[in-house]
C-alpha cells in the first residue's frame, strides 16, 4: 500500500482495510489538531488508488470493513470517489462497509442524492468531528463551522441513510465554558442525533496553537473530575433516539459505553460514584490518543 504522512483512523476502524485515498486534510486549522501539520492536502492519483484496491484484493481477504484515509475523503469529487467505491465493490465484494471522515464543508458540497448514490455503492458509516455545540468555542478552536450548519449537515448525511459517527471533546472549552461547552454539545447532538458519539478528552499536543495558549497561561486543562463532571453534564443534555455514546477512547479517565436513552441514567449514576471517588479513574501515565 502506497501510504504517505500521517495515517489516522477512528478507533472503530482498527481492523479495517485502511485506503489513503488523500493525503492531510482540507480544512487543518483546528486550533487543537497536530495531526496533519506540515501536510499539504491533496487527492491521490487514481492509478495508485488502483493500485492498493488492487494489492488489497490480494491481501486484505479477512477484513470486512474498509476506511478510506485521510481526514477528509468525502471531499473527493462525486465521479471519481463513486469510481473508487465501484472498483471496490468489483474487486473487494467481501467487504461490507466503507467508511469516511466528513467535515460540513464535504457534506455541503454533495447533494443528498449524490449521498444516496454513494451509500448504495457502500459508504456505510461517515465520522464528523463536532467538538463542541457552543459557537463561542467553535470560533476559537476555529472549526470553520457554527452550530447551526454541523446540524445541518449530520442531518444530511443521517437523510441519506449514511450511519453517523461525531467526536466531541472533553476540556476544549477550557475552565470558564466548560458548562456552557457541555449544555450546548448536549443540545446539538440531540438535534442531529446521530448513531454514535465518541467522547474523547483533550491531550494537548505541542507546536499546535491551542497548546501554545496552554504554555502561555491562557488556556487551562481540566481536572479529572471537573472533565468528569462535564462529561455528565453533557450526557444528561444529550437525547438521543437510538444512539450509542461511549467515551471509552485511550483519552478518558473513566470508560463509558451507554446506549441512549436506555443507559442514561444508570451512566450518570455511574459518573457520580467516580465524580465521588468510588471508582478509580485512569491514571494520567496510562492516557493517549
Amino acid at each position: 500500500m502506497h501510504y504517505e504522512g500521517n495515517v489516522i483512523r477512528p478507533p472503530s476502524e482498527a481492523y479495517s482495510i485502511l485506503l489513503q485515498a488523500t493525503v492531510g486534510c482540507s480544512h487543518n486549522k483546528c486550533t487543537f489538531c497536530g495531526a496533519y501539520k506540515g501536510e499539504r492536502f491533496k487527492i491521490k492519483h487514481d492509478d495508485i488508488i488502483m493500485e492498493d484496491i488492487h494489492f488489497a484484493s490480494n491481501h486484505c481477504r479477512k477484513q470486512k470493513r474498509l476506511f478510506i484515509c485521510d481526514g477528509d475523503a468525502l471531499i473527493i469529487p462525486q465521479k471519481r470517489l463513486l469510481n473508487i467505491l465501484m472498483e471496490i465493490e468489483k474487486q473487494l465484494p467481501w467487504v461490507n462497509r466503507v467508511g469516511v471522515y466528513a467535515n460540513t464543508k464535504s457534506l455541503k458540497m454533495k447533494s443528498i442524492e449524490e449521498l444516496i448514490e454513494l451509500r448504495k455503492h457502500g459508504l456505510g458509516i461517515a465520522y464528523m468531528g463536532l467538538e463542541t455545540g457552543d459557537d463561542e468555542t467553535l470560533k476559537a478552536i476555529n472549526k470553520g463551522a457554527d452550530s447551526e450548519r454541523m446540524i445541518e449537515m449530520g442531518q444530511k448525511a443521517k437523510q441519506a441513510g449514511i450511519k453517523l459517527s461525531v467526536t466531541v471533546l472533553l476540556g476544549i472549552a477550557g475552565r470558564e465554558n466548560s458548562e456552557k461547552h457541555a449544555k450546548e454539545t448536549g443540545r446539538i447532538l440531540s438535534a442531529i442525533d446521530p448513531d454514535y458519539v465518541g467522547a474523547l478528552s483533550l491531550m494537548l499536543i505541542p507546536g499546535t496553537p491551542l497548546f501554545n495558549e496552554y504554555e502561555a497561561g491562557t488556556f487551562p486543562i481540566l481536572e479529572p473530575i471537573e472533565t468528569l463532571r462535564e462529561l455528565r453534564t453533557m450526557i444528561d443534555h444529550t437525547n438521543l433516539s437510538n444512539g450509542l455514546f461511549h467515551a471509552n477512547h485511550a483519552s478518558n479517565y473513566l470508560p463509558i459505553r451507554a446506549h441512549l436513552p436506555h443507559d442514561k441514567y444508570s451512566t450518570l449514576a455511574l459518573i457520580d460514584e467516580a465524580i465521588s471517588g468510588n471508582i478509580a479513574l485512569k491514571p494520567e501515565y496510562l492516557r493517549a490518543l
